[in-house]
């Protein structure tokens, strides 16, 4: 008997497991697979391995910009697996070492069930057959996602795959069709165009990045149209298939043969039929939640989602769920944040408070790369009205170390407004939320992330000193002509 198992040793799991053993409680930790889940092994490491590798190539690219000759001779496809696999076996040998260390771990397949005294636990079945069964006093459900496809579309591994599939190419792809505009298949058009793949991107929805700032989805689009990538919006996929085709001239004047995917696509009332060696299906991912016990205990919606309540306690007493299981921010980072509050409440430390997924940023590591914390313009419009919201924004085309990297991107500020006079103390009300689009946007929403948590005002953040040339004094700028006292901005 344990006082928490946890079953799923991704992000998520491991976070709870961590946080648990921390706080003094015994834990055990159960994993089919390889802990680290799919961000490790299939998703966020991998594909960040190769979106560096491309930012590079990019430089070299435009590397007469800055005085130099350089020329690409092509993708050493041995090396760039070398380089990513190196990075994941590092990461994986330090979670390995700690998960050993502060955990029991059972490897098998698991599956919440309850035992003969009616308790919780989860019975794991090895790969040679054998079952263990492990008890625990409280069990956390923590098996994350899989990777979803449209109805009636199959997904060969081959001509037609998902992100589980497409991030491990040594040869990248020729001509590439990705169905959905989010962050996955964003990221892939940022991933192969620079190897001189021929992207084209199809949206159902009116924009990219549907879940970001209006502002933000219309650069990127932008942004990869100058980059030669093809930008479906408003387009609906008809039909995925596969054809075998001799080598002739396509609709596109080039020579295409053997097994292709064509994509038929309805857009302004038109439809088109996109040819591509590989067809990525990246619209989006689901919860893991099939066969794992969770539905005989009746804790899933109709989507299969495990319903909580804020803190990830389940209607069964003592069950938990965090990370993607739940309908919240499929974020591993999110997921951290998670299985620390789920850890905490099992432990009953005093005034744990739920995660607030608002105030968790959210990254896209595309190029460029897409960053935002807190409320949107118009959720922020929505709530507060016209008159409640203000919107400033400081470019990046004005900031020495932008104008280095050639970014056309922001940072774009909403707060709410204030009634006294422009350039006092409070002037504009708290900062609701900040977008950044342009180089390093990941990184420079950390400073954004305490700003709308913390509730702060523009003219306390307008005080504080950025240093200089930097790309984050953007967002002293942002903050000083929020307060009505712009810099360099009007």
């Amino acid at each position: 008997m344990h006082d928490v198992v946890i079953l799923g040793g991704g992000p998520g799991g491991y976070a709870t497991a961590f946080r648990a053993a921390a706080r003094g409680l015994d834990v055990a930790l159960v994993e089919a697979d390889l802990v680290g889940g799919t961000c490790l092994h299939r998703g966020c490491i991998p594909s960040k391995a190769i979106l560096y590798v491309a930012e590079m190539l990019e430089e070299v690219h435009r590397s007469e910009v800055f005085g130099l000759k350089l020329t690409y001779d092509g993708l050493d496809g041995e090396g760039l697996d070398s380089f990513r696999s190196g990075v994941i076996t590092r990461l994986h040998k330090g979670l390995d070492f700690l998960v050993g260390k502060r955990t029991t771990f059972h490897a098998g397949r698991g599956r919440l069930v309850r035992g003969d005294d009616g308790g919780l636990g989860v019975e794991v079945t090895a790969d040679d057959g054998s079952t263990t069964h492990v008890a625990g006093r409280h069990v956390v459900l923590a098996t994350g996602s899989v990777a979803r496809s449209l109805p009636g579309v199959e997904v060969d591994g081959e001509v037609v795959q998902t992100s589980d599939q497409a991030l491990w190419f040594t040869t990248p792809p020729r001509r590439a069709v990705i169905v959905g505009a989010g962050a996955i298949g964003m990221e892939f058009a940022s991933m192969w165009r620079p190897f001189g793949s021929e992207v084209t991107v199809v949206e159902a929805l009116d924009r990219v990045l549907p879940l970001e700032d209006a502002d933000c989805s219309q650069a990127v689009a932008d942004a990869y149209r100058r980059r030669g990538i093809e930008v479906l919006t408003g387009a609906s996929v008809a039909a995925i298939r596969v054809e075998e085709r001799e080598a002739s001239e396509d609709d596109d004047g080039e020579a295409a043969g053997g097994r292709v995917g064509v994509v038929d696509v309805e857009v302004e009332g038109e439809t088109r039929s996109l040819v591509a060696d590989l067809v990525l299906v990246a619209t989006g991912r689901g919860p893991n939640t099939a066969d794992v016990g969770a539905a005989e205990l009746g804790i899933l919606d109709e989507r299969g989602f495990a319903m909580t309540d804020e803190y990830g306690a389940t209607e069964v007493p003592g069950l938990w769920a965090v990370g993607d299981v739940r309908p919240t921010l499929a974020l591993a980072h999110a997921a951290f944040a998670e299985g620390i509050v789920v850890a905490d409440r099992i432990a009953e430390v005093d005034h744990v408070a739920p995660v607030d997924h608002v105030q968790t940023p959210r990254v896209t590591y595309c190029n460029p790369e897409v960053a935002s914390v807190g409320l949107t313009e118009a959720q922020a419009r929505e709530r507060f009205g016209d008159e409640g919201v203000a919107v400033t924004r400081s470019s990046f085309r004005a900031n020495a170390k932008g104008i280095l990297a050639g970014s056309d991107g922001f940072v774009k500020v909403i707060h709410a407004t204030g009634d006294v006079p422009v350039g006092a103390h409070g002037t504009t009300g708290p900062v609701l939320g900040v977008h950044i689009v342009g180089p390093h946007a990941t990184d420079l929403i950390g400073e954004a992330t305490l700003a709308t948590a913390w509730e702060a005002l523009p003219d306390e953040l307008a005080a504080i000193t950025h240093a200089h040339p930097t790309l984050y004094e953007a967002m002293g700028e942002a903050f000083q002509s929020a307060a009505g006292l712009p810099m360099h901005g009007h």
